[in-house]
Order: structure tokens, then C-alpha cells, then sequence
């Protein structure tokens, strides 16, 4: 419990920036990215922060409802696998809330059953991809398109 408690904290410490002015005379478009494997999550941050976006991380679904919340992110990178709240009781909270609805959610994930595809895109991602079969180089084509 207390090493829950630890990374709840960092995140937090981590996140709770503001978008800094020059980041906003940029027009970079903020994308949270919901991940609880450490080395995946990091992965993706400097990929993604690389192409002049600005990100923030959570790694559980309550702490992403409320980044959400607070930031208003341009996009959502969810996995479905995680501690606290699951992916999918997250996309029935964030779109169930009117200030979030429409932010579009892309789902990486490792469930690649079809019947998880479908739950997903039915509870309102956009586009969902599976971890073991996507490049980043794929999936930052769809997510800036996702973005335009």
C-alpha cells in the first residue's frame, strides 16, 4: 500500500504543472497518457514529448479521471489493464462527465480479443490499438490525425 501511496505522489508532483506560456504560444496539443508499466510509459512520454507535444502521465484510472479533469487534455492515450480503475470504467466516467466527453480517447492496449475492441470502441475510444502489433511511428500517424 505505501509504494501506491509513493507513486500517487510523484505523479501528482510530476503532472500538476501548468502548460507553461511558451508551450501555450506553441499551440501544443496535450495528450494524457494513462500507463502503468513504468518502462512503456516513459517510452512513450519521450517519444510523443519529442514530436513538441505536451504530456502528462498517470498510471491508475482514478488519478487519469482527475488529470482529466484538470488539464482538459487534447487526447487520451489509455491503457485498459490498470490498478484502481480498469480502462473501461474510465471511459464510462470521462464520457459520461460533459466537460470531457469529446476528448478523444486512442486505447494501447495487450487485450486484443475482438469482444474488448468493441467494448472499448463502444464506451467511446476512437481507435484502439494493440501493443504487440502497433509501431509508435503508427501510432503517432493516427494520433496526429486524431489531433487535426
Amino acid at each position: 500500500m505505501p509504494k501506491k501511496k509513493t507513486e500517487t505522489k510523484k505523479i501528482k508532483k510530476n503532472n500538476k504543472r501548468k502548460v507553461s506560456p511558451k508551450e501555450e504560444k506553441k499551440g501544443n496539443k496535450i495528450i494524457l497518457i494513462v500507463e502503468d508499466d513504468e518502462v512503456l510509459l516513459r517510452a512513450l512520454y519521450v517519444f510523443f514529448h519529442e514530436s513538441e507535444y505536451t504530456i502528462a502521465t498517470a498510471t491508475d484510472g482514478e488519478t487519469a479521471v482527475s488529470m482529466a479533469q484538470r488539464l482538459n487534455p487534447d487526447l487520451i492515450l489509455l491503457d485498459l489493464l490498470l490498478p484502481q480503475m480498469d480502462g473501461f470504467q474510465f471511459l464510462e466516467k470521462v464520457k459520461a462527465m460533459p466537460k470531457l466527453k469529446n476528448i478523444p480517447v486512442v486505447v494501447l492496449s495487450n487485450l486484443g480479443d475482438e469482444s474488448d475492441i468493441k467494448r472499448a470502441k463502444a464506451l467511446g475510444a476512437k481507435d484502439y490499438f494493440i501493443k504487440a502489433d502497433v509501431e509508435l511511428s503508427k501510432l503517432s500517424e493516427n494520433i496526429k490525425k486524431v489531433l487535426k
